[in-house]
């Protein structure tokens, strides 16, 4: 004998996947959901902090990537990257490299040739703080080479862009330390 317990767990698991806008409107013309994710950035070794919004409005389109970092150097290009993992047990230190899925070298936000976690420079105000909003094609919140749970990074130093004349400029762009970073989590779409 089945329990009415069983019949009302099976109904909320059909609830969940059934797309909102039927579960609203009865309508089977699907309405995109946005996904959002976001990372609250530490100092470790500074005094950098801030929060850091990815925005994705389609499921293969580009990731809106704004915020706000305090406490840089004032009037300064920081690099800033997403790194491979989002571990910080070893403060910024144990992220790994350069999120890289298509084994590039390094380069720019809008380079040809970039790793995907690329994202260039952000560039601090006169006291210190930098707020940016820009574009991300190569990110992706939800498919195969999500960043969801990897982690985002601000270096101590200017991003060449992988045009310098050293060896890891093609690695890193020579950014230097990491001095801020925090994992990227997903938020109610919502928020």
């Amino acid at each position: 004998m089945v329990s009415t317990t069983f019949f009302a767990l099976l109904a909320a698991s059909f609830a969940v996947a059934t797309p909102l806008s039927r579960q609203l409107t009865g309508n089977t013309t699907e309405v995109p959901l946005v996904t959002k994710a976001v990372a609250v950035m530490t100092g470790f070794g500074s005094d950098a902090n801030g929060t850091v919004y990815f925005t994705q409005t389609t499921p293969d389109g580009p990731v809106n990537v704004t915020g706000t970092i305090f406490n840089l150097d004032p009037n300064a290009w920081r690099g800033f990257h997403i790194h491979q993992y989002g571990d910080l047990t070893n403060g910024c230190d144990s992220t790994g490299g350069h999120y890289n899925p298509f084994n590039q070298t390094h380069g720019g936000r809008y380079s040809a040739v970039r790793h995907a976690g690329d994202l260039g420079n952000i560039q601090s105000d006169n006291d210190g703080t930098a707020e940016f909003s820009f574009t991300a094609n190569m990110l992706d919140l939800s498919a195969e080479y999500s960043i969801i749970g990897r982690a985002i990074v601000v270096h101590a130093g200017t991003d060449d862009l992988g045009l310098g004349k050293t060896a890891n400029s093609s690695i890193n762009g020579n950014s230097g330390a990491r001095i801020a970073c925090g994992v990227i989590g997903l938020t109610p779409s919502g928020m």
